[in-house]
């Protein structure tokens, strides 16, 4: 039996998991998949020798961008963005053979353009991490201009302490890409000016458990437009399938 697989740490509820056990049994696809929680990065080459079924893994927080030094090759999209989310194994006896693939991309613009309206010309992206690579290329795809936001300001990079009301104002696009307001951490949330958000605004949560964060709570109080992430993880998981099937 074929197996497939998701890497992070720590894993909790796993959207993966669920998502493909249930397609597998639907559609009476011969396969398992499993959660690998891995402590380091440096355990993945440990994993693929310990799991010779092993064709296939999606890839998670803390990993997407670490894993790179490890694979043997990269797609394109994966290259340009510097993240990787789905990771195709290929085996000729012991020889084993990993490609990097980014469906995030995919599922990112598929989620977010049928949302987007002319005004929708500045975003905010909040957070640094393998995520943000996917929606910044994303959105200079759509020609939308964008800067991210994290913990300290860097160059072109703002602060949360830079988040003045008037660039919140005019920032209609705001996309959460960190884990603040996640189960069971429901009580988190980006630290930014609410009052400032206005029905102009689209808030796009990458989270999807729970279903609706204090982040899009604050920003549907104000009239935004809110949207969580369970779409983008289908579309990209689908993606996913292609690659490994």
């Amino acid at each position: 039996m074929k197996k497939y697989g998701l890497i992070g740490y720590p894993l909790g509820h796993s959207f993966s998991k669920k998502y493909f056990t249930e397609k597998f049994l639907k559609e009476r696809i011969n396969a398992a998949y499993e959660n690998y929680p891995i402590e380091a990065i440096s355990e993945f080459p440990k994993l693929l020798r310990s799991q010779p079924a092993l064709c296939g893994l999606n890839v998670t927080i803390p990993y997407k961008e670490e894993i790179i030094p490890y694979l043997d090759e990269l797609d394109e999209t994966a290259k340009e963005v510097g993240a990787v989310n789905t990771i195709q194994i290929s085996r000729q006896g012991k020889k084993i053979h990993t490609k990097g693939f980014n469906t995030d991309v995919f599922g990112f613009e598929k989620m977010i353009a049928p949302e987007l309206n002319p005004g929708h010309n500045s975003a905010l992206i909040l957070g640094t991490g393998g995520a943000s690579k996917a929606v910044a290329y994303v959105l200079k795809k759509l020609g939308i201009d964008f800067t991210f936001v994290s913990r300290y300001s860097q160059t072109d990079i703002f602060s949360y302490a830079d988040l003045s009301s008037e660039i919140v104002k005019n920032s209609h696009v705001i996309i959460n890409t960190t884990p603040l307001g996640m189960f069971p951490h429901v009580d988190g949330l980006p630290n930014l000016d609410y009052s400032a958000l206005t029905p102009e605004h689209l808030l796009v949560d990458l989270i999807y458990n729970p279903e609706e964060t204090l982040f899009l709570k604050k920003g549907k109080a104000q009239g935004a437009t809110s949207l969580n992430g369970l779409k983008m993880l289908r579309y990209q998981a689908e993606k996913a399938w292609e690659i490994f099937a």
